[in-house]
C-alpha cells in the first residue's frame, strides 16, 4: 500500500473481491472487481466510498481515466468524458471527471 493514497478493499471472507484508490490530487485509480463478482454492486460500493473520502478532503472534483467499456458504469455515478478515446497500454482508454458537492 502506498502512503500518500487511500486504499478502498472489499473483503469477502479472508478474500479481497474489490478494490480502489484515491490519490491525494483527486485521481481515482485501479478499480477492479473480481469477474466472479461483478455485477453485485459492490464496484459501485468501492466508487461511493472514494467519492465520500475526497468530499471529507474537500477536493472539489475527482477523475479518472476510465478503459472505454466501463465508460458507462461511470457514467451512472455522475462522471462525464473529457476529451477523445486514448490508448493507455494497447487499451482505449477515456479520461472523466465528476465534480463533488459538499
Amino acid at each position: 500500500l502506498d502512503p500518500q493514497v487511500t486504499h478502498v478493499v472489499v473483503f469477502e471472507g479472508p478474500a479481497a473481491v474489490a478494490t480502489g484508490r484515491l490519490l491525494d490530487d483527486g485521481h481515482v485509480g485501479r478499480v477492479a472487481v473480481l469477474k466472479s463478482h461483478r455485477g453485485r454492486g459492490i464496484g459501485t460500493m468501492v466508487m461511493h466510498k472514494l467519492m465520500d473520502v475526497a468530499r471529507e478532503r474537500g477536493m472539489p472534483a475527482i477523475e479518472l481515466s476510465a478503459q472505454v467499456h466501463a465508460k458507462a458504469f461511470y457514467e451512472n455515478l455522475g462522471f462525464a468524458v473529457v476529451g477523445d478515446v486514448y490508448d493507455e497500454v494497447g487499451i482505449p482508454h477515456v479520461h472523466m471527471t465528476k465534480p463533488l458537492k459538499h
